[in-house]
């Protein structure tokens, strides 16, 4: 394949700009699926993706397309999620492209993902094609949207395309601007081969299955090749391309991009952002890998019954390989057993690879309320980062306590300001600027702690603006806060499951509404129950469960009050005893009711 005829490339967008129509789109033009064949949303293959609406992973597929008057060319499109929680996906995607359409929709403008991600392409140096999309509805403004395109995001847009993905407007003159904007990719087919894996997946039948984009060289079956991280060395059994269906292809030369079968059997030795070379001609450079993802929010997952534990470690392993954002660690709980502890980048993600874990691997799973990572330094100087509340030292050996901080750029018509501002005050957040973009568009900048922005800030924020405010935010450092562990123990028990750190000046309101919280969802038993938050050994908030109690003075009618209180007493003693013995069973509701207290 001429090196010259190739172009690779991903579309980029705010989420639910348009992304995967645009793509189907490019599929029915390319004639790469009969008509009989498509379906919307063609490269959103997991169910998650079809049920929300969203892109979860990047798909990568090969279109032949031919510009008039001129030859064949092959363009490897990388279709990549818009959901900040999935960032990391974007940025490997575009790794292996040397162009981006950035698609605008014309009648919400510039939101603030869009801007993240032309910044993800400007810093990979990357050709980006500006598209205006959705120029049919009835409230689209194609030219408000240009000049926003050029005002916000820093990019000349005087030849920007208008396009509508839904009915095919201008789709074809995106792929002329592709072939003549884009550049071809660079590399030698004489050199050693270099190759780097983008994304992987386990097969149950064929083992890792790695996508790679060649760099240098040239890869086909029966090659001995190595991982260079690992420095594992495997034979190629196939070679092949998703056009969108996988098809089985010679070799793969300098800018292609497809599938690698080398009967990988471990889960780890495929590490994503690793070099693919040939044993016997190692090439002298390996490719610049992806900078590690740290996960930011934690949460605790538990088999419900304790032996499918090894069952939910080998779905993590297989979930990881293609998630490599993701991490695991195992943790015991004295409330729950054995599990793990999960790092994700956002509630979104915790939620997607949850309900992956159900539907793919039929696992039944208590999640414990998520929290984020903070860093605390002890009255000996040692400074460490915990990501869970049992982690936490004791009160009296931590001198500093520290929670991350975020930089969060909320796009939002004018009319919603004001609930904004008072939302992100209430956060505990610090304004860092308010920018009028247009007459209706405003750009708010504010620092706020990340475990106030974890549970329920983005929903908050959709409510307030009716949906129509955006936002995009990064980690940027941590501060220091007055910040306490709140325990929870029921009949004297703490149940660690159900731990937070909160910040002191809320842990009363946060103690009083979790105990009422518990109260309404621990069955009655036939002894009280008592639930006390507390604080170190201060109880600051306490409810009961009242007992449930037979009528024993039923057969007492008339006569000495004596005989009464005897079978009283004689009910108290027997409660009291069962009372020392008796184990309160916790529903699982009461580990989301963490999750619910803040949303109330």
């Amino acid at each position: 394949m001429d090196q010259r005829l190739i172009r690779n490339f991903s579309i980029i967008a705010h989420i639910d700009h348009g992304k995967s129509t645009l793509a189907d789109r490019f599929l029915e033009l390319t004639g790469a699926l009969r008509p009989r064949e498509m379906e919307a949303q063609m490269l959103d293959a997991m169910d998650l993706e079809r049920e929300r609406g969203i892109t979860i992973k990047a798909h990568a597929v090969r279109l032949t397309y031919t510009p008039k008057g001129g030859v064949p060319h092959v363009l490897n499109l990388i279709d990549t999620p818009g959901h900040v929680d999935f960032s990391y996906e974007v940025t490997r995607a575009l790794t292996a492209c040397e162009g981006a359409v950035l698609l605008v929709d014309a009648s919400q403008g510039v939101e603030a993902q869009t801007v993240a991600n032309a910044y993800l392409a400007v810093d990979q140096d990357l050709e980006i094609v500006p598209v205006v999309n959705k120029i049919d509805l009835p409230g689209a403004q194609p030219m408000e949207t240009t000049r926003q395109i050029e005002e916000i995001v820093g990019l000349d847009a005087t030849d920007a395309i208008m396009a509508s993905a839904k009915d095919g407007a201008g789709a074809r003159d995106v792929l002329d601007a592709i072939v003549a904007r884009v550049p071809a990719p660079d590399g030698d087919q004489s050199a050693p081969l270099k190759g780097l894996i983008f994304d992987s997946w386990y097969d149950s039948y064929r083992g890792v299955v790695v996508l790679i984009r060649v760099v240098d060289g040239v890869i086909k079956p029966k090659m001995k090749v190595r991982l260079m991280a690992k420095g594992q060395d495997y034979e190629v059994e196939q070679v092949g391309v998703f056009s969108p269906k996988p098809q089985v292809v010679g070799q793969l030369g300098v800018g292609e991009v497809g599938f690698v079968i080398a009967g990988i059997k471990t889960v780890s030795d495929a590490q994503i952002g690793d070099t693919l070379t040939e044993a016997s001609r190692v090439t002298d450079e390996a490719c610049v890998g992806f900078t590690e993802m740290k996960p930011m929010v934690f949460a605790g997952l538990y088999p419900v019954e304790g032996h499918q534990y090894g069952e939910l470690r080998e779905a993590l392993e297989k979930l990881r390989l293609n998630d490599s954002s993701f991490f695991f660690e195992p943790e015991t709980s004295t409330a729950l057993g054995f599990g793990f502890r999960c790092g994700f980048l956002g509630l979104l993600h915790l939620e997607i690879i949850q309900e992956r874990l159900e539907r793919e691997y039929d696992m039944e799973l208590v999640t414990t309320a998520p929290g984020v990572l903070y860093r605390v330094t002890t009255t000996d100087g040692e400074i460490s980062e915990v990501d869970s509340p049992a982690k936490l030292p004791d009160a009296g050996l931590i001198a500093e306590l520290q929670e991350p901080v975020i930089t969060a750029m909320i796009l939002t018509p004018t009319d919603y300001v004001g609930g904004i501002l008072q939302l992100c005050q209430d956060k505990r957040g610090l304004q860092k600027g308010l920018e009028y973009l247009a007459t209706h568009r405003v750009m708010i900048t504010y620092e706020l702690p990340f475990n106030e922005v974890v549970l329920d800030f983005y929903d908050k924020l959709k409510t307030l603006s009716r949906g129509y405010a955006s936002l995009d935010y990064h980690v940027t450092g941590y501060w220091k806060s007055p910040l306490v562990k709140l325990d929870l123990q029921v009949n004297g028990d703490p149940v660690d499951a159900l731990s937070t750190i909160v910040h002191k000046e809320s842990a009363y309101t946060r103690g009083r509404a979790l105990a009422v919280k518990l109260r309404k969802l621990i069955p009655r038993q036939m002894f009280e129950v008592a639930i006390q938050a507390t604080i170190g050994g201060r109880i600051i908030a306490r409810e009961s469960v009242k007992a449930l109690r037979k009528n024993v003075l039923a057969k007492c009618y008339g006569g000495d009050i004596s005989r009464k209180r005897k079978l009283l007493e004689k009910q108290k003693e027997g409660k009291r005893r069962m009372k020392r013995v008796g184990r309160v069973e916790i529903p699982q509701e009461a580990f989301l009711a963490v999750l619910t207290v803040d949303s109330e």
